[in-house]
């Protein structure tokens, strides 16, 4: 009687998604000098990016989890790392890239200007000499660089950026919009040279504006996705001192969309006196937060994350993300808009003889296996039954 109870228990449980028998997760390669980025062009397979903070992108065999005995791409001198938010943060892959070797990546550079500048490859390297530098603007402060960059179903490229540093944006960057700090920027670079402003941008032809502006009201947005199925986007935005964030965008909507910083944290007014307000007009809440602290559900700092879409089922369609400072992972799904089903993988996805310290990242390959790159040193593949 007693066994049938507990097996009948075992089961609720289950089907709850409390348990989740098989979820795991298993180290691909290490060694690794604070790694902050992962992934790898469409139509290829079998090797992952790495991108190194200080400025080098290594390409690892995910057979054998051995890296390149050259650098892909060794950009160390023209790199910052005075600061710890500050370096090579963020690269994409040019749609075509199979036929026309094109990337882009996001870095800081020494002057603390962040650059967005394609680069050529030639093979499994690239010459620093293929450089192209699209865009360039200053950072005021050494913090809040953002450094996502990606191409939408659409073809665009876009860049998060951070609201420039120090505390509670005392430039008010993330409401102008005459600045590109504190927004999500869309430009085309399907040209020979150079990049265009899309006629479909919302701010374009505005004296008052940054036509390159597709959305703003954004603190330090570190890590941002597009779902591969649906194209929706999703953000992980830092938080100041009391809440972070996780913001959704369904797919094809999101045009000078708001997100609120920095007059509010979260859901809330910022706390800080003289800077949070009433939130404007039309303003994107978050579809999830969560409060600052050391507990199960509560952390530091948001580690934005993907909707699973690879072949493990209890995970299909689910948002997972991290905090970077308190070393938690978690999954939720968006239903009517709003987060769902929250589940803490944190212990699910420990690595046998092992731990995951500090999730910088999450990335996918082509087959829609996810990956977590833990600024420690090593990148573990998301597995399960």
């Amino acid at each position: 009687m007693v066994r049938k109870l507990v097996q009948y228990l075992s089961c609720l449980l289950f089907l709850s998604g409390v348990v989740h028998a098989g979820l795991g997760t298993v180290k691909v390669a290490g060694g690794f000098d604070r790694p902050v980025w992962a992934g790898m062009p469409v139509k290829s397979g079998g090797k992952l990016w790495v991108i190194e903070q200080a400025g080098k992108v290594w390409i690892v065999d995910l057979a054998t989890g051995e890296r390149s005995e050259k650098p892909f791409l060794d950009i160390e001198e023209d790199v910052s790392r005075k600061h710890n938010e500050e370096g090579l943060l963020g690269l994409a892959f040019s749609p075509d890239y199979e036929s026309d070797g094109r990337y882009y990546v996001n870095f800081t550079d020494r002057d603390r200007y962040t650059r967005i500048v394609r680069f050529t490859a030639n093979g499994e390297t690239t010459d620093p000499a293929s450089a192209e530098v699209l865009l360039r603007f200053k950072q005021p402060y050494g913090n809040h660089n953002g450094g996502w960059i990606e191409f939408g179903p659409d073809g665009m490229l876009y860049i998060g950026t951070g609201d420039g540093g120090a505390a509670n944006d005392p430039k008010g960057a993330g409401q102008r919009l005459d600045t590109y700090l504190g927004k999500l920027l869309r430009i085309d670079v399907s040209g020979d040279e150079g990049y265009e402003v899309p006629e479909d941008n919302p701010f374009r032809g505005r004296n008052d504006a940054r036509p390159e502006i597709w959305a703003y009201g954004l603190r330090n947005p570190w890590r941002c996705s597009f779902d591969r199925k649906t194209g929706d986007l999703w953000i992980g935005d830092v938080g100041q001192n009391h809440w972070e964030e996780i913001n959704f965008m369904a797919a094809g909507k999101g045009a000078g969309a708001n997100y609120g910083w920095r007059l509010r944290e979260g859901l809330i007014a910022t706390p800080k006196q003289g800077t949070g307000g009433k939130a404007p007009v039309d303003a994107v809440d978050p579809v999830y937060v969560y409060k600052h602290g050391s507990g199960d559900t509560e952390g530091l700092s948001v580690t934005g994350g993907v909707v699973y879409r690879g072949d493990v089922p209890a995970l299909q369609g689910r948002y997972i993300f991290a905090d970077f400072q308190n070393p938690r992972i978690w999954s939720f799904a968006l239903k009517d808009g709003k987060a769902a089903d929250f589940r803490d993988h944190s212990d699910e996805f420990k690595p046998e003889g092992d731990r995951i310290r500090l999730v910088a990242s999450f990335a996918e390959d082509n087959a829609g296996n996810v990956y977590l790159v833990d600024l420690a040193g090593s990148i573990f593949r998301i597995t399960g039954d």
